[in-house]
């Protein structure tokens, strides 16, 4: 996920969702124009009434009455299309952003959780994605375009007496300070009740995925407590939340309802001492529209909670999506042919300060297989990340045909490379698509990875064979048909360099003759291999050996004279050197050699 920020001129650069919805203007300003003319036409009612009330009453013509029916309901039907016009232009804007985002959005948090070592991915983002979406065809959306007409009313009760525009206005300040004391009494409690949620759904997520350790160990009654303690947190803030929001709300209605009836009452003062026209229409309409330009501000507070949850959405959004870049042109390279070299390779975790693998150097010839043994917390599986690209060296290169690994195009070096991580990781679909990595399938190099992992007997017995599905992080099978799985997609279609972690962990003897005569047959067909492994077996397949310890290479060299080394500062019972950094290309191996003691 290497990108460079597009910053020309050294200016500041802009906001990536901020961009994405500057695009949807011309749209936006549409759905504003429908909201003038659907407030203007929402003035239909009262003028019919008025009308009846001055034509119909007094001339007692049935056709006027009628004509006037046929005229009103014309308005309703062209308020009804607009409306839904509307209503599909803000959901259309909706869909077109998440079109324009998920994309990216998925990249950078695949590139965010990667980088942070992996475990359980958080999928809040897209959750924050959903209801800023959600909140564009939202009540509260059209509310905030109805403000326009609001003012437009407001004008026009100024216009019929400047009290009763001030008095209009009065009203309007009064809602604006209830929706600033919604602000202020929801939005704390609002983050509150958010940050509780996002926790207690990682924290069920991360429980459900150990359900079985859990009911073995008892440890229900706990996990269940502290997933309750944040659902009480929760419930308790949103709960003040929506009290808050509820007394903002009826004070909102309340404003709303007295102020059209003081704006009648003072237009009959007004009328009774001669200072406004005594038409009663006039008062009806003033008092009408001063309702009606307060209801976008009462319709904004009783939304309240959408309007804070959108607003925090579109925050993680835009800090997580960060300002508009470009992809950097990552290295495009001819396949490559297997050759690896490490040069003082220094490997620091996500999050912290402190190395893991400090000046780790060596060079393993194309078709070369090494072993990496070392005791629990040497850095082992650290370098199965940084030869593989998936974390970055602080200090040092890992280099592949002389080429960087972690700057070569993933989508052009992923086919040439295997990775078998020490958790293995599937995922929900049949074998088959496992093993060919979700993409096309080539019937021929997904048998052929199967029969060199040791799957035939177990796909024998699956009625689908190998298009049989196998459920979620592969939940329909045992340890070990996870790891043959996993092992076959790491070897489809005999990738040049194939990093192995623990690949017999969950193996038993039969296992083990099975990735041994693998790796011998990958390796005849020219594949470098590297397999970290604490059992003795794959010393037999191992043209050089690395000892890691604290993080650093004790000792590397072809297979042989390392075991020849160990066995001698064991029996001499003295530490292991450290490894020369310029050792040499290994030679061809002899087996029967056991490990040291201790290493």
């Amino acid at each position: 996920m290497n990108a460079v920020t597009n910053n020309p001129g050294g200016r500041e650069p802009p906001s990536l969702l901020r961009s994405t919805l500057n695009r949807h203007a011309v749209p936006f300003r549409h759905v504003a124009y429908l909201s003038v003319v659907l407030g203007v036409l929402g003035l239909a009612p009262t003028l019919f009434m008025l009308e009846t009330y001055d034509r119909v009453l007094n001339s007692r013509n049935n056709l006027t009455l009628a004509m006037l029916l046929v005229l009103v309901v014309g308005v309703y039907v062209v308020m009804a299309l607009l409306d839904r016009l509307r209503s599909a232009a803000l959901a259309r804007i909706g869909t077109s952003l998440d079109e324009s985002l998920r994309e990216r959005l998925f990249d950078t948090s695949f590139d965010i959780n990667l980088r942070s070592g992996g475990g359980v991915g958080n999928t809040q983002a897209f959750t924050d994605l959903r209801v800023v979406r959600e909140f564009i065809g939202s009540p509260a959306m059209t509310a905030i375009f109805d403000a326009p007409s609001a003012l437009i009313f407001g004008v026009i009760v100024f216009l019929i007496h400047p009290i009763l525009g001030l008095l209009a206005c009065a009203g309007a300040l009064i809602q604006v300070a209830v929706t600033v004391r919604t602000e202020r009494k929801t939005m704390p409690a609002l983050t509150a009740a958010n940050r509780a949620s996002i926790e207690a759904q990682t924290y069920s997520a991360t429980a459900l995925r150990n359900t079985q350790v859990i009911e073995a160990m008892g440890m229900m009654p706990d996990i269940r407590r502290r997933w309750l303690k944040s659902q009480h947190t929760l419930l308790k803030e949103q709960a003040v939340a929506s009290d808050s929001a509820g007394v903002s709300s009826a004070i909102g209605k309340f404003v709303q309802q007295t102020q059209a009836s003081l704006i009648l009452g003072v237009s009959c003062l007004l009328s009774v001492y001669g200072l406004m026209s005594t038409d009663g229409g006039v008062m009806i309409l003033a008092s009408t529209l001063g309702a009606r330009m307060l209801s976008p501000l009462v319709q904004l507070v009783s939304q309240w909670r959408s309007v804070a949850n959108a607003r925090d959405s579109y925050g993680r959004l835009d800090r997580l999506l960060g300002p508009v870049t470009e992809p950097q042109e990552a290295m495009k390279l001819a396949p490559p042919k297997g050759a690896l070299t490490v040069e003082g390779v220094t490997v620091v975790a996500p999050r912290s300060t402190n190395p893991i693998l400090r000046g780790v150097s060596l060079g393993l010839p194309a078709g070369n297989v090494l072993v990496v043994i070392g005791p629990s917390a040497a850095g082992k599986t650290t370098l199965a990340r940084v030869l593989t690209g998936v974390w970055p060296a602080a200090a040092g290169k890992v280099r592949l045909d002389g080429a960087d690994i972690f700057r070569w195009d993933k989508d052009e070096l992923g086919p040439h490379l295997g990775y078998l991580p020490q958790s293995v990781e599937l995922f929900d679909g049949s074998i088959a698509e496992n093993i060919a990595r979700f993409g096309r399938i080539d019937d021929q190099e997904v048998a052929r990875a199967a029969t060199l992992a040791g799957l035939d007997p177990m796909l024998a017995q699956l009625p689908q064979g190998i298009d049989s599905a196998i459920g979620e992080e592969g939940a329909f099978l045992s340890g070990g048909q996870r790891q043959r799985v996993a092992l076959a997609r790491a070897i489809y279609r005999s990738p040049k360099l194939i990093v192995l972690d623990e690949p017999n962990s969950s193996l038993d003897e039969a296992g083990d003759r099975d990735l041994i005569n693998a790796i011998r047959q990958l390796k005849a067909q020219g594949s470098t291999i590297v397999v970290i492994s604490h059992r003795t077996n794959m010393l037999q397949v191992a043209d050089a050996l690395l000892l890691l310890r604290d993080g650093q290479a004790a000792m590397y060299g072809p297979r042989d004279e390392v075991l020849a080394a160990l066995q001698k500062a064991a029996a001499q019972n003295k530490p292991t050197p450290v490894a020369n950094p310029a050792a040499g290309a290994a030679r061809k191996p002899r087996a029967g050699r056991r490990f040291a003691a201790g290493f």
